[in-house]
């Protein structure tokens, strides 16, 4: 096998500057140094080269220089900053400049950032959902019809890792509602999602692999006692989870597990999904899982979800990872057994496509 030169684009928390008027909790789905040398050393595990690309501005100008010539595949793991295209901004640039991508592209990435219209898809493939709608303004939750009897769920309609979530986002009536909308979007620049309060308990569930992908062991979260919000939601954001109770109200019956996976490979395949993605849901009064959301982009992180997964299966984290990275490359025909004609192939077709764009 020859070894590939693998790309990171990524940022960290220290890629994007703050302003004064950014929420406590605008950096939060950014990694720290530990997540990039853990995928770094995941891809060594696979044999191959891995190379840091920086941030997606990072990107921009190795696109711009032709520096990306001897990059064989890239791991985007970059959530870009502000509007709900960002997450799109690095694939975008690999595809321009022709270098295959691990993870998701850039419309299934986009497509699920926005919560409203992938809820819409989600539901199109058979899977519950809560009853929801957005108002891009406190006035509208004045004037338009709920999706449910309260308690409702305010959020921002398009962030991921919690963003926007407080205890205050359960609301019991039509003041708090109007309250917390005006928070999410004077705050976060965007509508607020309202949906029905899923009250039961909480699980998610991590895919890896295409066509299709392979469901992993379900993981329930713990809620916060006294709003039945999920307890990682309200962690790390002004300490307001300092000192609060928690429950795990819900079991793990192979039924049970069996019925998530189908939801959530019916989630991942519905949004065109790729390679890997972690998928949540909350059961409702009946007991039934109802889907909250999908994030082809999960984290990496050292003491993450991957790395509770791999203490769970008894393997290691550059293991774990390491399957990520092989579904992006056995999918591109990147596999052991073809990584050596492959990379010539893609070297030649990307210098192609690179001279046909300074042509123009």
């Amino acid at each position: 096998m020859v070894p590939l030169e693998i790309g990171l684009v990524y940022e960290t928390f220290d890629t994007y500057s703050r302003s004064a008027e950014d929420p406590v909790d605008a950096h939060v789905e950014f990694e720290p140094e530990s997540t990039i040398e853990a995928l770094e050393s995941s891809i060594r595990s696979l044999g191959h080269r891995p190379r840091r690309l920086g941030s997606p501005r990072d990107l921009l100008t190795l696109v711009t220089a032709g520096g990306l010539e001897s990059v064989d595949a890239a791991f985007n793991l970059a959530e870009g900053m502000g509007g709900r295209n960002r997450e799109a901004w690095a694939p975008v640039l690999l595809e321009m400049a022709g270098v295959p991508t691990i993870g998701s592209d850039a419309l299934s990435l986009s497509l699920s950032l926005d919560k409203g219209w992938a809820n819409r898809w989600v539901e199109a493939a058979g899977v519950r959902i809560a009853k929801q709608t957005w108002f891009k303004d406190a006035e509208s939750a004045l004037t338009t019809p709920l999706p449910s009897p309260f308690p409702l769920f305010v959020k921002p309609r398009w962030e991921g890792t919690a963003k926007g979530i407080r205890a205050s986002s359960r609301v019991e009536d039509l003041d708090a509602l109007v309250r917390e909308v005006k928070r999410v979007v004077e705050a976060y620049q965007q509508p607020a999602l309202v949906e029905a309060f899923v009250s039961g308990a909480e699980y998610t569930v991590t895919l890896i692999g295409n066509d299709p992908p392979v469901a992993l062991p379900v993981i329930q979260r713990a809620l916060e006692k006294e709003t039945g919000i999920g307890l990682h939601a309200l962690e790390g954001v002004g300490g307001q989870a300092a000192g609060l109770e928690h429950v795990t109200p819900g079991g793990l019956e192979a039924s049970l597990e069996a019925v998530l996976a189908e939801a959530s490979i019916r989630a991942f395949e519905s949004l065109e999904c790729l390679d890997f993605a972690r998928v949540d849901f909350r059961l409702d009064s009946e007991g039934k899982p109802v889907f909250l959301e999908i994030n082809p982009l999960p984290t990496f992180a050292t003491d993450g979800t991957f790395a509770i997964l791999a203490e769970l299966e008894g393997t290691t984290l550059d293991e774990m990872l390491g399957r990520c990275v092989q579904a992006g490359l056995d999918r591109l025909g990147l596999g052991a057994d073809k990584a050596s004609s492959a990379t010539s192939a893609s070297s030649t077709s990307r210098r192609s496509a690179m001279a046909k764009g300074n042509s123009n």
